[in-house]
């Protein structure tokens, strides 16, 4: 199988991070993906390198899936990462979950993504025409 969760240098593949969460009790799957786009807090994008501390990454990531899936016991939820040069355009981030109902699936993606961006040390390093700045969405 597809493990639970992955970080790496190759694309994402969307559709085993969904049917990994599948199950004949879930009604509902929600998956998330985030995109390198164009531009960032009023400056143009060409780029972003995502760097990680792989380790701790991954046991964060596990950590967060584990919070999500006890606070919403019937959820299932997959995280993916890319790490590595991105391109606009580029999937950087997959979140899947599968849930009996839709209601509990779209808060746990939510969760999932959310609680992510705040404690899992993957950095970018966002490249422009107006050159290169580390940028975080930590508080």
């Amino acid at each position: 199988g597809v493990p639970r969760v992955a970080l790496g240098l190759e694309p994402l593949d969307l559709a085993a991070c969904r049917a990994a969460v599948l199950d004949d009790r879930h009604g509902a799957v929600v998956t998330f993906e985030g995109v390198v786009r164009d531009h960032a807090r009023g400056r143009a994008v060409t780029r972003i390198d995502y760097e990680a501390y792989e380790s701790m990454a991954l046991s964060e990531l596990e950590a967060v899936l584990d919070g999500v899936e006890a606070e919403w016991p019937d959820v299932r939820g997959v995280v993916h990462h890319r790490v590595g040069a991105l391109a606009v355009g580029d999937v950087a981030v997959v979140v899947a979950v599968g849930s009996p109902h839709r209601a509990e699936a779209f808060a746990a993606c939510a969760a999932i993504i959310d609680r992510l961006k705040q404690t899992t040390p993957i950095w970018k390093h966002e490249f422009g025409p107006d050159g290169a700045e580390w940028v975080s969405d930590r508080p």
